[in-house]
């Protein structure tokens, strides 16, 4: 009998769910989860996750004070609200959760460590260790500097909205745990800038920047991994078998779970190694000069970033709405 092709990915790669969903989580076992404010937003506007959205907005409203205005309220539950799910997620998988810092925060360094240390000063509360949490912090020099300071402090990051190879060179550079280079979203650029409708798999512009970053730390032993995300078919994940680490969505892992067929691994580091690759020392003269002419990467990290604080605004309208509305059900019980 023939594996699935979900079951030949796990033999090479370690795969991720990339969903706030617990129950998609609980069926598809996967070792390691991330999460971000447009799946928690998702979650938290399900029945079912309705007792942990209240929970967090009146345990932030008592420890905020009595002084505190519904915008302070509503930003504590946020960060907090992301770690219950984090904290959900971990009671499934054996591996790690991704918690985002706020996207708002991006082009700031000293913000972004404030806000790592809290994240994880709340899952050490929690009796959650470090070894099980990413923070994921936008691939902006600033952020890369960010989780230079965090890795040294034993804090690991997950570097992400990445699309361009300095941006890999220089997360590498910083000792950064992990980067999740953006597959679909380089896709989706390439489709627009050119007017293609579709990309073979092999030739896929998200397929070709994650296989040239996964060579390029392998041949150079770095030990930073490399996670794929953001896909939109299912021929860039098995165009990328062999990768460190896969991150996918509940839709896609259904797909690799139905289909039959067999799976040959893609990316190897013993074939990297044999590879002729250019060694690029990047400093922030080099990374401004890289990132400037690439289009793709810096159309995509200023469109990722305004998507992703757009995510944070809509969660907490909800997250204030919602506030509103069990002040309201608690004048009313009494």
């Amino acid at each position: 009998m023939s594996k699935n092709l979900l079951e030949q990915l796990r033999e090479v790669t370690v795969v991720v769910a990339d969903t706030g969903d617990i129950k998609a989580i609980e069926k598809f076992k996967p070792q390691d989860a991330t999460t971000n404010p447009s799946l928690i937003t998702a979650a938290a506007q399900m029945p079912e996750y309705q007792g942990i959205v209240d929970q967090t907005l009146l345990q932030a409203k008592k420890d905020a004070g009595a002084e505190a205005t519904q915008a302070q309220i509503v930003s504590l539950a946020f960060d907090r609200l992301a770690v219950a799910f984090g904290l959900k997620i971990l009671q499934i998988i054996p591996g790690r959760v991704s918690t985002e810092v706020d996207a708002r925060l991006s082009y700031d360094t000293e913000a972004t460590l404030t806000k790592a240390r809290d994240l994880i000063a709340q899952y050490k509360a929690a009796g959650i260790g470090r070894d099980r949490v990413l923070i994921k912090i936008a691939t902006t020099w600033e952020g890369i500097r960010a989780a230079e300071i965090l890795e040294k402090e034993g804090i690991h990051c997950n570097l992400t909205l990445l699309f361009g190879l300095h941006q890999a060179i220089a997360c590498a550079e910083a000792g950064v745990t992990l980067i999740s280079p953006f597959v679909g979203r380089i896709l989706d650029w390439y489709k627009k800038d050119t007017g293609r409708d579709s990309y073979p798999a092999a030739e896929d512009p998200g397929v070709l920047s994650v296989t040239k970053i996964y060579n390029y730390y392998k041949k150079f032993g770095y030990k930073t991994e490399v996670m794929g995300a953001s896909f939109r078919n299912l021929g860039e994940i098995t165009e990328l078998a062999g990768s460190d680490l896969l991150t996918i969505s509940p839709s896609l892992l259904a797909e690799l779970q139905s289909t039959v067929a067999e799976l040959p691994r893609k990316l190897d580091p013993a074939k990297a190694a044999s590879l002729e690759i250019e060694k690029i020392s990047i400093d922030k003269a080099s990374y401004d000069k890289m990132h400037a002419a690439d289009r793709m990467a810096t159309d995509k990290l200023d469109e990722g970033i305004k998507g992703f604080t757009k995510a944070l605004e809509d969660l907490e309208k909800l997250l204030a709405d919602r506030l509103v509305r069990l002040e309201g059900e608690v004048v009313a019980s009494h």
